[in-house]
């Protein structure tokens, strides 16, 4: 599969299992070019800490949410007992640390009905402390999504799992955008922020839109959408599909995964600028397709300076995808690439998810594929002398360890990574496609 059809089906519906089929049904017996033989490996512990069974969820597509007690927070896209066209409709799970293991809840279950189903999005913690979250369709098969809310029982749990009370907030529609997988942020003033990956007023993107930036706000009890931004797939962008992130100012950045710039389609970074009653959008840099890599689906972080970091899933001269850094210099935008990561020819998916940065200014990551096995690994990235070494943390075997971590990680106060891969781990019922149904694993650098 080429990487234009690949980067076509990322798109739409189930983009990244549509992903995921194409290399298991391609890459499985490959032999990747990178590795534990071929970069550094650290001593470092690698735990599973959950293995997916289907009843408590099947198949986290995204990472997970820390609180500040420890306990991990994320979404299944299958799994959770409803039955829907693809397994079961999806779940929200909990994970708390209980002695030397962790226990983990099974806080909601979709129906596939008004709630909506498959949810491929991390869950945000709101500023009122409950849960917020995107099914990427629904409701009703209706392939449209929702973003909904996710509160505890009013009296204190004395069991394993107590289910927590799901509210729909917004059903999205055609013209308002649809399909949301990125993650949600909120404003000081408890304003919701999010992207759809398609849909809006545009319809350049082969028909079925080109995405939009929302925002949802709270007045009487009901949530109303602004869309921010329409994508057209001009030198814009289209398809966003990370969310968005603030700055210290106001201004919103995140990801386009195409765009149509010069000839190339690689994606763009785009900042949207508050302006009179509206947003500005400048796109601050756009892929070539080339050795900086194509496709940035994962997102973007700050650094402490005030420089943006992210990944592409392909592209870079080892076909593996790339890691790279936006650095502000006079009104401008400067981009360096960091590390160029080694994959297979083809177009198979390095990372498609966001870094996350340590103290000490280390980058982590993960590739979907790639590694000695071709089912992914975990990276860190390391300042050295003005240029960045890469470490291989983890390589994947579709064992017990899983297989395609589709996220990026979180990191706790000691230092310790979390993260999820897609399939993988224990054998389960209603997993994708026969797969397993994938875990959550833990790695102590």
């Amino acid at each position: 599969m080429t990487n234009s059809t690949l980067l076509r089906t990322a798109i739409f519906g189930s983009d990244r299992c549509t992903a995921a089929g194409a290399i298991a049904a391609s890459g499985v017996l490959l032999v990747a070019l990178i590795g534990c033989s071929a970069l550094p490996c650290p001593a470092q512990t690698f735990s599973v800490i959950h293995s997916f069974t289907g009843h408590d969820g099947a198949n986290p597509i995204v990472g997970l949410t820390l609180d500040a007690a420890g306990n991990l927070y994320g979404t299944t896209e299958f799994g959770g007992g409803h039955g829907c066209n693809i397994g079961d409709c999806g779940a929200v799970f909990k994970l708390t640390h209980r002695g030397s293991g962790w226990v983990l809840s099974l806080l909601y279950a979709f129906t596939g009905g008004q709630d909506g189903q498959f949810p491929s999005a991390r869950v945000t913690f709101g500023p009122d402390g409950t849960l917020y979250g995107t099914a990427s369709t629904g409701p009703s098969n209706d392939y449209y999504g929702t973003v909904y809310n996710l509160r505890p029982p009013a009296s204190v749990c004395k069991s394993v799992s107590c289910p927590w009370t799901e509210t729909t907030i917004f059903p999205f529609n055609f013209a308002t955008g649809y399909y949301p997988s990125g993650d949600l942020i909120f404003d000081a003033y408890g304003h919701m922020y999010g992207t759809t990956s398609s849909g809006g007023e545009f319809q350049n993107c082969g028909g079925g839109g080109c995405g939009v930036v929302y925002r949802l706000t709270l007045s009487g009890g009901v949530w109303t959408e602004d869309i921010l931004y329409n994508f057209t797939d001009g030198v814009d962008g289209g398809h966003p599909s990370s969310g968005v992130l603030f700055d210290h100012a106001g201004n919103l950045y995140g990801t386009a995964s195409i765009d149509n710039f010069q000839g190339s389609s690689g994606g763009a970074v785009f900042e949207l600028t508050p302006s009179g009653s509206g947003w500005t959008q400048t796109a601050l840099y756009h892929f070539h397709d080339a050795s900086d890599g194509s496709g940035p689906y994962g997102g973007l972080i700050f650094d402490a300076s005030g420089n943006l970091y992210g990944t592409t899933a392909y592209g870079g001269s080892g076909d593996g995808g790339t890691v790279f850094e936006l650095s502000p210099s006079g009104g401008t935008w400067n981009f360096n690439l960091l590390s160029s990561l080694t994959g297979l020819p083809g177009g198979y998916l390095g990372p498609y998810g966001k870094l996350v940065q340590d103290n000490a200014g280390n980058l982590y990551g993960s590739s979907v594929s790639g590694g000695t096995y071709n089912y992914g690994y975990v990276f860190k990235l390391t300042p050295s002398n003005g240029g960045w070494t890469l470490t291989d943390l983890h390589d994947f075997t579709n064992g017990s360890d899983g297989a395609w971590p589709y996220d990026g990680l979180v990191i706790d106060a000691s230092g310790k990574l979390y993260g999820t891969t897609f399939v993988g781990g224990s054998p389960g019922e209603g997993c994708y496609y026969g797969f397993n149904c994938g875990v959550v694993f833990e790695i102590t650098p």
